[in-house]
């Protein structure tokens, strides 16, 4: 499922997760940890591989166009049951 975010926002849920969770993230995945850092705005093309992530100049970093929202849909899922 596709979905429009802006990169700050984007960056602001990575900043929000709990310890531990893009390892986790990646684990769950069978990815690469640097994969899913890419995924969050990263750059680290050389241990991990793009996703999938399009970014639009613009106000507040831009828009992010992502292809795929299971990484993001995870990491909101980490981000709620650490603050229950």
């Amino acid at each position: 499922m596709e979905r429009k975010i802006t990169f700050n926002e984007l960056r602001h849920i990575k900043d929000s997760l709990p310890a531990g969770s893009i390892h986790k993230i990646a684990q769950e995945f069978n990815i690469e940890v640097e994969t899913v850092r890419n995924y969050f705005g990263g750059a680290n093309y050389d241990r991990g591989k793009s996703v999938g992530l399009h970014i639009e100049p613009g106000p507040d970093g831009g828009v992010v166009l992502l292809d795929d929202t299971a990484i993001l849909d995870r990491a909101q899922q980490l981000i709620s049951s650490h603050s229950n």
